[in-house]
């Protein structure tokens, strides 16, 4: 069996770096003043490659620190579990929390909000708050304001500052929870939503108006979470247990806590695909209950990532890429079909949606202006890939206005990640600024933090680093003193 997500760039690096002073290629804009971080799986021990499932690794984060038109440093520092503290030889000082199960790393994501640097994952799992040199301080719960788990992917408001969230969690039974953090970094409100059983809701849609929910057919596999934490002597019982419990009643704290002791990072997910499962979107209104929600159906598929969504009338437009099927034949990562980019309009009078092809491109990572998020947008941004979420070998930007899609590609063998757009001004236009990201040169194995024009999508200056970025998940800019 090949080992894709062990191989290449997926491979773990080794070794903690702390690199000053790096070489630059162009010109750093002078208006940039902080840290662009990116998080990822990196196993810290050995795997399974037949087994190992990519989303599962011990988290990973990397930074470079920009100030002056410099490049001051580079750091890659591994989210401090216990499992990674035993690894590395050191005393685990996590502490008591109610942030949710440590086994597993914060390694989807990062985010600044509240003073805070925040190593962030979904399903149950911790986040982490980090020091600015990305050093672990320990599981946030939010000040005990938000237990159990949080989300990668968060929106914040352009107006208010506020994080806006939905996570799920086997734990819950069939409800998710929508979340509102305050710019005090405290939940200020919670919502409760009741849904068809215990999906996987890796993202959702913020727009002025309405929250959006992807309530899609991965789903919890009581099979394969027995078999990452149970003794196989006890698999059968646990299964029917679980089975009878998840997508109908909370399971119950003890039952909850056995897992989250056993599960093992860097082996499998344990949800996968669910053909019984209604595919369907619910919008909320803002300041609604779980009583107001309004469900509508789409056609079976999986979304991780949307663009964006914007109120337009009676209707709510979502942008989204769009996988035809995950986690159904292989259960090592997300390799089901072409994702493409749609646009789903819901008629909340007419209560349809109505799904068209905006780009049959393979693509995913899609980012945008975050002045804009939940507004009216022209611009995205993507990467090329095929069915596996490796990276391709171009950025995308869309013009969904024109529909114009000009395409970026980096020379033989280099390999460009998720980019994120800032803007170089406060009041600059929806496009006025530049892009950052990794791109990987596989010749050479080692990485450079690349910004572009985000107009012309023409380099601007580059970062060298002596060493690689493993192909992971999401990063930010973080500008300094947020």
């Amino acid at each position: 069996m090949d080992a894709p997500y062990v191989a290449g760039n997926f491979a773990p690096v080794r070794h903690e770096h702390t690199l000053t002073d790096l070489p630059v290629t162009g010109s750093i804009p002078e208006h940039l003043d902080g840290r662009f971080l990116r998080n990822g799986p990196n196993p810290i021990s050995e795997i399974d490659p037949d087994t190992y499932h990519w989303f599962m690794g011990d988290g990973m984060v990397h930074g470079v620190r920009i100030r002056d038109g410099k490049a001051e440093w580079y750091r890659n520092r591994w989210v401090r579990t216990p499992h990674v503290a035993e690894q590395l030889g050191e005393r685990h000082g996590g502490g008591e929390h109610r942030a949710g199960f440590q086994n597993v790393g914060a390694n989807t994501s990062v985010l600044g909000h509240a003073g805070r640097t925040l190593a962030l994952i979904e399903g149950g799992v911790a986040n982490h708050e980090l020091t600015h040199e990305l050093d672990t301080v320990g599981p946030c719960d939010f000040d005990g304001t938000l237990p159990g788990g949080y989300t990668a992917h968060p929106k914040r408001d352009p107006d208010t500052g506020e994080l806006h969230a939905v996570s799920y969690f086997f734990g819950w039974g069939n409800t998710v929870r929508y979340s509102v953090i305050g710019t005090d970094g405290r939940a200020r409100r919670t919502v409760d939503i009741e849904v068809t059983g215990s999906p996987m809701m890796h993202d959702f849609s913020l727009t002025e108006k309405h929250v959006v929910l992807y309530d899609l057919p991965v789903t919890f596999d009581a099979r394969q979470a027995t078999a990452a934490t149970v003794p196989p002597g006890l698999r059968g019982p646990a299964r029917l247990v679980l089975s009878a419990l998840v997508g109908r009643v909370r399971v119950p704290d003890p039952v909850t806590a056995m897992i989250g002791r056993r599960l093992r990072p860097n082996s499998a997910l344990p949800y996968r695909w669910n053909p019984r499962y209604p595919a369907r979107v619910g919008v909320l209104p803002r300041d609604g209950d779980a009583r107001d929600v309004r469900w509508f159906d789409v056609h079976p598929c999986y979304v991780f990532h949307p663009l964006n969504a914007y109120d337009d009338g009676d209707t709510v437009v979502l942008d989204v890429i769009r996988h035809p099927k995950m986690f159904d034949t292989d259960l090592r990562g997300p390799n089901e079909g072409t994702p493409t980019l749609d646009r789903w309009t819901v008629d909340l009078a007419a209560r349809t949606v109505r799904e068209d092809r905006l780009d049959d491109r393979g693509q995913e990572f899609p980012r945008l202006d975050e002045r804009l998020v939940g507004r009216k947008h022209r611009y995205g941004y993507s990467i090329t890939t095929g069915a596996r979420l490796d990276p391709g070998g171009a950025v995308l930007k869309h013009d969904l206005t024109t529909g114009e899609v000009r395409h970026r590609s980096f020379g033989a063998g280099r390999q460009p990640t998720e980019f994120v757009f800032e803007p170089h001004r406060p009041d600059a236009a929806e496009d006025d600024g530049v892009l950052m990201g990794f791109v990987y040169d596989a010749p050479n194995d080692t990485s450079d933090l690349v910004l572009l024009d985000a107009g012309s999508l023409d380099t601007v200056a580059s970062i060298h680093l002596p060493t690689r970025v493993p192909h992971g998940f999401h990063g930010n800019w973080v500008p300094e003193g947020r």
